[in-house]
């Protein structure tokens, strides 16, 4: 049994990653805000599934919601064998009308919620000389198209960091991975928001409405029947975990591709020649796949 922490579990991804960790008799702390309130159903579907799964109350962008529930965890748990940051939100739109202040909520979910969840856990981990980091990217962590620009920005925050981060926790045992999934159907789009600068939005003319347009197809694909299934994330965390430690890939595309898959074959050699340039590779070792 392992004791798996997964953020965002009220939905999509995270719901489902819950139940299925749990079905293989892992221990799950499944965290959502609002348990108690909002997301009181998905507490209690989630707890009446299985008896492995604790939902614990934690907002991912406060310091202290953080620190609160990871000590709660830590202290019935002991260690934390796994951690899957899932907690994301999606913007799509004009990217000039996005406010300051909305690209900044985007990257305090995405990336420094990412970063408060590890550090809590990380001295556990080293403690334990073990342990697993999957922190969930995007294609648009690694390509940029019109109207995600808010939205990638934070992808490509989260994978810069998991890459350092990577050669740092190797020689600890740790292994961080970044698993990179297309479009799929699991609510992140529907729960984006609006540009909030709508003079800029009225100076685009016609091009203002072509991200709502785009939202719209992409939302009959993935109610199709040929829509991509969001299980083959989950799937992907299942073999992450149950995979040897420094066996790991850096990186796994999951559904549509828009060639990451090839993009990361080409640059991931490129990139752990750092190790070499910097004369680091005796010290960190080879540690990415």
């Amino acid at each position: 049994m392992k004791n798996i922490i997964i953020t965002g579990s009220s939905s999509g991804f995270g719901l489902k990653a819950a139940k299925d960790f749990a079905d293989r008799y892992n221990r799950v702390f499944a965290t959502m805000r609002n348990p108690d309130g909002k997301n009181a159903e998905k507490k209690a579907e989630l707890e009446a599934y299985s008896e492995h799964i604790c939902v614990v109350d934690m907002d991912v962008t406060s310091d202290d919601s953080v620190t609160a529930a990871m000590d709660t965890i830590l202290a019935e748990a002991g260690s934390i064998d796994v951690l899957i940051n899932n907690a994301g939100i999606m913007y799509i739109g004009i990217t000039e009308a996005y406010s300051v202040e909305q690209s900044r909520f985007q990257m305090e979910t995405n990336y420094f919620g990412a970063i408060r969840t590890m550090q809590a856990v990380l001295p556990s981990m080293r403690n334990a000389g073990s342990g697993l980091i999957i922190n969930t990217s995007s294609l648009v962590g690694r390509v940029t198209g019109p109207f995600f620009s808010t939205y990638a920005a934070t992808k490509h925050a989260l994978e810069a960091y998991s890459q350092g981060l990577r050669y740092e926790l190797s020689p600890f045992g740790i292994d961080v991975v970044l698993v990179e999934p297309g479009p799929f159907g699991t609510g992140l789009l529907a729960s984006g928001k609006a540009p909030e600068h709508s003079i800029v939005l009225e100076s685009y003319g016609d091009l203002a409405g072509v991200p709502s347009a785009m939202g719209e197809e992409f939302d009959k694909m993935l109610k199709s029947d040929d829509a991509p299934d969001p299980q083959w994330v989950v799937d992907a965390y299942l073999k992450l975990a149950e995979l040897p430690a420094g066996e790991r890939p850096t990186r796994t595309v999951v559904g549509m591709t828009w060639g990451v898959d090839e993009i990361n074959e080409l640059t991931q050699p490129i990139q752990d020649k750092i190790l070499k340039e910097m004369q680091l590779d005796s010290v960190l070792g080879g540690s990415s796949v």
